[in-house]
């Protein structure tokens, strides 16, 4: 098999040994070409050269962020995407059982190609750019505009610059009282008004250290999406809901959540001009935001798919 093994060197757990151990473990069967990602987009264009070469396999050693750029570089094409966890939450890895361990993955990973685990998975889309796992609008996309203002933090901080960031974002960063954000359907009619929401192409959102933040625990790769909205940002709100993602709760009971699941297209309008964040990395403000979602556009290798 012609594998493209692409390489963040910089990402959080990426380390010159482990890329050496697993370069070594991919080649011992295949015919491997080591490309390591130098600047943003970079993966994007490395993969979409993969898919125009008829590479076989695309293979990502990298944060969430890499892997979407190399997923919107394959999406369409017959060329598969493999998942190895080089970040510092590693969200879709997770989505697909890998172990935290990126030299444990890779052993998966080649049982998974050996055993032939390929499947086509559905990707939702922002304005034309393809998410794996979810895009937040709002709140969320401008804790993560901090969370990358501090980068150099980010290998060492991890989940507690995370939690910092949160904290400082929801205190003097945002406004609370009214909301910003419309929920329009594919026919123009609203469907509610709110100050954060999450459209989600796999669940669980995130992960907190080991705990899954679960917020539509039935929502697969196999479905379309959904689209989640808070319609209140108090703490009052916040704790209840944040309480029943990581615990045994349901997010679906608590006040002031609007979650919607089917989704195939919704548009998201702003007031004024909201940022927004695919898979963990921000991509500006906008005034209106338009979601579709493609059945079966990215081949994937899936160990142990839930």
């Amino acid at each position: 098999m012609r594998i493209l093994f692409i390489v963040n060197s910089v990402a959080s757990s990426v380390t010159a040994r482990r890329r050496v151990v697993i370069h070594k473990a991919l080649s011992a069967d295949h015919d491997v070409t080591l490309a390591e990602t130098s600047r943003r987009g970079h993966a994007t264009r490395l993969a979409q050269s993969a898919a125009r070469d008829h590479y076989d396999l695309v293979v990502v050693l990298g944060g969430d962020g890499t892997l979407n750029e190399a997923a919107n570089g394959l999406a369409g094409s017959n060329t598969a995407l493999g998942v190895l966890p080089g970040g510092s939450t590693n969200v879709f890895a997770r989505i697909l059982g890998l172990p935290d361990d990126s030299v444990d993955a890779a052993g998966v990973l080649l049982d998974a190609i050996e055993e032939g685990q390929f499947r086509r998975i559905g990707l939702g889309a922002v304005e034309g750019r393809y998410f794996l796992f979810h895009c937040g609008i709002g709140y969320d996309a401008a804790v993560v505009e901090q969370v990358e203002k501090r980068g150099p933090w980010k290998r060492w901080a991890g989940h507690p610059l995370f939690i910092y960031a949160a904290m400082d974002t929801w205190l003097r960063r945002i406004d609370r009282k009214t909301p910003p954000l419309r929920v329009v359907d594919a026919h123009g009619t609203e469907i509610t008004k709110g100050f954060f929401t999450i459209v989600m192409n796999a669940n669980p959102y995130t992960f907190l250290g080991n705990r899954p933040f679960d917020i539509v625990p039935e929502l697969t790769l196999d479905d379309p999406l959904a689209v989640v909205t808070l319609e209140q940002i108090r703490l009052r709100t916040l704790g209840p809901v944040a309480v029943a993602a990581i615990g045994p709760g349901d997010v679906r009971s608590r006040k002031g959540v609007d979650i919607r699941a089917d989704v195939r297209s919704v548009v998201i309008e702003c007031d004024p001009p909201s940022p927004y964040q695919v898979d963990g990395d921000h991509l500006g403000n906008s005034k209106r935001l338009r979601f579709t979602w493609t059945p079966e556009h990215l081949a994937l290798v899936t160990p142990d798919l839930p």
